[in-house]
């Protein structure tokens, strides 16, 4: 079972798309490829489990992981700024918001031993199979149409995510996400505090898709892929586990979990090459495109763990190995994204009061990257291992506490270009657009 993903805004990360070259073609091109006059944006979604003034204050403590689960090690804290909680019930007024993010607690203290906590990141690279109507395998002048993600695996481990770089919030080079993460408790934490990610290659899997379900766009020699397509619907319903309970095989989550590739304390990478996901029918595309989502597969407990629900903490990322959208986006900054909102939340449940990012998105929850996506300043270009790899800068707990001045590193609000947002959100009404006034706020 997993934890459905749900939009809850329409205008996420709008990047126009760039035709890519397509080869010289020897007869004309097939009707579901992509035309060079394609055009759409790419946007990210996280699994929500649901829809959850004055300036904020962040919680001087914070406690253990969330009971009851079997899961990746994480600590619960809080911040406070009067806002509207969604519900079922309806909407009110809601002042403290607790959150878990990954790690141990990053507050010192008398009784807190901080130390360094190491947490396994299986990648798992994915093959994408793109089939006929009827199942048989799928050519294009001769060539064969399909992608393997394994040759983007040597690229994302050297990449920042699992490499050292120097940071200023690390008195020495650290990984990016611990880079992210120790920024926004600087002043609570001390120099022994990380979250660091130990990466693995796991066994490749792969994902057929039938003709009607996907487009696709070639490379410049004609080649699969520039960029592959592939209906939302269909693509989770293969992605996960059909069922509730360990033993499927014939899903990639699924067919991890029974392996043991990945498991309950890690936080796993399912590697996808230029693959995409929208609405997508026989004879067109709309809600183009998202290029990834972190989330959970949700799962029984057992007498082997206490009857603890067990929660499989990864996210689908596409690695961009093209230009194909016209944006700083490329190679790890999906990737990026996913693992720093993971970080932040990774049982997508953290709300926040609403707000309004500078690209748009008007959202209530914990989600770092979907503040900053599709501005022109979104990447943070890292060069190292011979290659510039384009991370994105993430939003700060204190922007959604509304908190000010920040007491995050240098009294930031997005990190690691502490210039992309200068200050903290606004919490508003269900319009986006209101400031919320206590006096006059639903109750």
């Amino acid at each position: 079972m997993f934890i459905r993903s749900i939009v809850l805004s329409a205008a996420l990360l709008a990047l126009p798309v760039l035709s890519v070259p397509v080869a010289a073609q020897t007869t004309a091109p097939d009707s579901d490829q992509l035309p060079t006059a394609f055009t759409g944006s790419v946007r990210h979604v996280s699994g929500l489990v649901g829809p959850v003034s004055a300036g904020g204050a962040i919680g001087r403590d914070a406690s253990g992981g969330v009971l009851g689960v079997d899961s990746v090690v994480n600590f619960q804290g809080s911040f406070y700024d009067p806002g509207l909680a969604i519900s079922a019930f309806g909407v009110g007024v809601q002042f403290a918001w607790p959150f878990s993010m990954v790690g141990n607690q990053p507050y010192g203290g008398p009784n807190v031993s901080q130390h360094t906590t190491r947490i396994n990141a299986p990648i798992v690279p994915m093959i994408v199979d793109l089939r006929n109507f009827d199942g048989s395998p799928r050519y294009v002048n001769g060539q064969r149409l399909i992608a393997d993600g394994t040759q983007f695996v040597a690229a994302v481990l050297h990449s920042p995510l699992f490499q050292n770089y120097p940071y200023s919030s690390s008195d020495r080079p650290t990984q990016f996400n611990d880079a992210v993460h120790r920024a926004q408790f600087f002043h609570r934490s001390d120099d022994d505090w990380h979250t660091l990610l130990v990466p693995a290659v796991k066994t490749a899997r792969t994902m057929v898709f039938i003709r009607g379900t996907y487009r696709f766009s070639l490379n410049a020699d004609g080649t699969c892929c520039a960029a592959i397509i592939v209906d939302e619907s269909t693509f989770n319903s293969a992605f996960f586990p059909p069922g509730f309970g360990i033993g499927d095989t014939t899903t990639p989550i699924g067919t991890a979990e029974t392996v043991g590739d990945i498991t309950t304390g890690d936080i796993a990478t399912f590697l996808f090459p230029n693959t995409y996901l929208a609405n997508v029918t026989p004879t067109a595309v709309s809600g183009c495109c998202v290029a990834g989502y972190h989330t959970y597969d949700l799962e029984p407990g057992d007498a082997s763990n206490g009857f603890r629900e067990r929660r499989y903490v990864l996210n689908y990322s596409a690695y961009t190995s093209n230009n194909f959208f016209n944006a700083p986006f490329l190679d790890v900054t999906a990737l990026s994204h996913e693992l720093a909102e993971t970080f932040a939340d990774p049982f997508v449940a953290n709300a926040t009061p609403i707000w309004l990012a500078p690209n748009g998105n008007c959202q209530n929850n914990l989600e770092s990257g979907d503040v900053i996506e599709g501005l022109s300043n979104m990447d943070y270009p890292i060069t190292m291992n011979g290659m510039t790899y384009h991370p994105q800068n993430e939003a700060l707990v204190q922007w959604f506490a509304g908190q000010s001045p920040s007491n995050a590193i240098r009294h930031a609000y997005s990190y690691p270009d502490t210039t992309v947002l200068t200050t903290a959100a606004t919490s508003l009404l269900t319009d986006c657009a209101t400031p919320l006034n206590l006096a006059s706020a639903p109750r």
